[in-house]
């Protein structure tokens, strides 16, 4: 159902109660008479394990865990615990030395045994590296080598990614489970309440310029409504991810700076392509077609802008394909395509085939605010094709679980895909040959494989621009994902904060480049 802003009196009811709720003080004490201003950080994700391959990336981006490689500001890979790194001249050997005197919270130095631990660890389980051909990880002469079974050109990248994360030995209990999180970056972890609440605190033995904030203070709030009222009553200092509803009243706060920026990320339909009712690509054409996209951007984002016309944002400048014929809503052929599909509107205009009507449920989930109000939109919109579409707003591990188990039908979800700085990155996980949980299912193109197989082993840059535009096309006509909107990234900062900034990559919330306002 739609979601609806509060009304004006329950507004300051709950702005009240905030008020007057008994919340960590915005002072701590770091020695007899020092008080130490806290930082309060606000956003949807919960901790729902230590374990980097699950929510590592609440870790990275409060900089508490660092990554082999970096990405700069302008997204481009830099050195991160590896100083450098180099390869071999027939691209499957990789060599990365560490940063010199870099050590671990306890103490403990960064070693290459450790990098190869917790990245044979990250291999073994699901995540981003399973789609790299590595054949070992290695100490060699003091530096990590990683040997690998083919050429691949974008190791460097995937290194970047949260779930390659290093830890520390004492991170690991006996069994090999993440007992802590003992990084090297900026900051140490003080205290986890999962699943809401972690507490940081600056690392003393920090090598690099030192952060102007010293303690922060996080919070998961999955609600749309209360992150906006924690900004506004001024009980978080640093606040992501707002309602779309919300945004201008924000704007409007004299107390508040307001930060959005379009990221890579694309609000999409993921679709079970295997389903008796969707395996037939003129049915998610037809689907595609019904969406209204600029009515969605308009109303639900506040950013007309936000319609998306290809997978890919224009902020992906080498994905995104100008001459790519777009997609737009058109009823009439929509409801040709289903007709050749065989599907037939009845008395009450809804879609039957062989007796069976056409129903399906479809999952999205509230951390991110602006999903359920599109999901609902979007209901309406099959329903004019006589699409009986039902919204579920679940766990987003829910969806995962639903590809994984075969029960996912339809799915409204959003993904980065420069979460992994190369988007190769994504792309592997998502369009591979088994899908992904939160690309394709039970879709697979043999064009689309060898296009990513060689995007993987190749530098040349005319090759990998045809090599794109040959993978972007055949999701567009095949649709195994439907995209609907791209992403604008929003968040808050009281102004007692300075020097604010949004990570298009989603790397990190750049806490350590932080300033506070005299």
């Amino acid at each position: 159902m739609p979601l609806h802003p509060p009304t004006s009196a329950v507004r300051r009811a709950l702005l009240l109660a905030l008020a007057t709720t008994t919340l960590p003080t915005a002072m701590a004490q770091t020695g007899p008479g020092a008080p130490t201003r806290v930082l309060k950080v606000a956003a949807p994700w919960e901790i729902g394990s230590l374990d980097p391959s699950k929510t590592g990336y609440i870790f990275t981006r409060l900089e508490v865990t660092e990554t082999l490689v970096d990405v700069d500001a302008s997204g481009q890979l830099s050195p991160g615990l590896a100083a450098r790194w180099s390869v071999s001249p027939d691209q499957k050997s990789w060599r990365f030395a560490l940063r010199p005197g870099a050590t671990f919270h306890d103490g403990s130095p960064v070693t290459p045994d450790a990098v190869v631990r917790s990245l044979g660890r990250a291999l073994a389980q699901p995540g981003i590296l399973k789609n790299v051909p590595i054949q070992r990880i290695s100490v060699a002469t003091g530096e990590v080598q990683i040997d690998l079974k083919q050429a691949f050109t974008a190791l460097p990248a995937y290194l970047a990614h949260h779930s390659t994360q290093v830890l520390a030995p004492s991170s690991f209990a006996a069994d090999g489970s993440v007992q802590s999180v003992v990084g090297s970056g900026p900051y140490k972890v003080v205290r986890v309440s999962a699943p809401q609440k972690l507490e940081t605190a600056l690392f003393e033995g920090w090598k690099g310029q030192r952060p102007a904030v010293e303690r922060v203070e996080y919070l998961a709030s999955g609600r749309g409504e209360t992150r906006g009222m924690l900004a506004e009553s001024g009980q978080a200092d640093l606040v992501f991810t707002h309602d779309a509803v919300a945004i201008e009243r924000l704007k409007r706060n004299p107390k508040l700076q307001f930060h959005t920026l379009p990221i890579p990320r694309t609000l999409y339909l993921k679709v079970n392509a295997a389903h008796p009712l969707l395996q037939d690509v003129k049915v998610r054409r037809a689907i595609s077609m019904a969406i209204d996209r600029p009515g969605i951007a308009k109303a639900i984002l506040r950013e007309p802008k936000a319609a998306a016309t290809q997978l890919f944002t224009p902020g992906l400048a080498e994905w995104h394909v100008p001459g790519l014929q777009p997609l737009t809503r058109d009823i009439a052929q929509a409801r040709r395509l289903l007709q050749e599909a065989g599907w037939q509107a009845g008395a009450d205009g809804m879609l039957r085939k062989d007796g069976r009507p056409f129903t399906l449920s479809l999952r999205t989930f509230s951390d991110r605010p602006e999903q359920p109000p599109m999901a609902t939109a979007i209901q309406a919109q099959l329903r004019e094709l006589g699409m009986d579409v039902a919204v579920s707003i679940v766990n987003a591990s829910d969806i995962p679980a639903g590809h994984q188990d075969g029960t996912l039908e339809l799915a409204l979800v959003a993904r980065n895909y420069a979460l992994v700085p190369d988007p190769i990155g994504s792309l592997l996980q998502a369009f591979g040959p088994q899908g992904g949980d939160w690309g394709a299912m039970g879709w697979h193109s043999a064009q689309v494989t060898s296009a990513l197989e060689s995007l993987s082993s190749t530098n040349d840059p005319a090759r990998r621009s045809r090599l794109r535009g040959a993978l972007a096309t055949v999701l567009q006509a095949e649709l195994p994902v439907i995209p609907v909107a791209w992403y604008q990234h929003t968040a808050t900062s009281s102004k007692r904060v300075g020097n604010v900034s949004i990570d298009p990559l989603e790397r990190s919330y750049r806490i350590s480049q932080l300033t506070w306002a005299k």
